[in-house]
């Protein structure tokens, strides 16, 4: 079903029961379609808790602090020493 922009304004209840009951319509500006109306699919249900559980697997260091990459943002790892403070680079 199509209709125009004031068709739709004026019978927007009449218009939402059709879609409710599965029809689509096509709401047009000038003759051109603008906007389609769908029904909303049923609500999903939540997700069980578990579904998969055995089938992933996380290194226990997986948040260890990689040297190598601090090395390439300060001149030395932050985590190795007991000082808080980084390190300048020397010009």
């Amino acid at each position: 079903m199509e209709v125009n922009i004031h068709e739709a304004k004026t019978h927007l209840s009449r218009l939402i029961q059709r879609v409710e009951a599965g029809e689509e319509v096509t709401i047009s500006r000038a003759g051109k379609p603008v906007v389609k109306m769908i029904a909303v699919g049923p609500k999903r249900g939540t997700r069980p808790l578990g579904l998969d559980r055995g089938r992933m697997w996380i290194a226990p260091d997986f948040d260890a602090p990689d040297p190598g990459l601090e090395a390439l943002f300060y001149d030395a790892p932050i985590t190795t020493g007991s000082s808080t403070q980084r390190k300048r680079r020397k010009k």
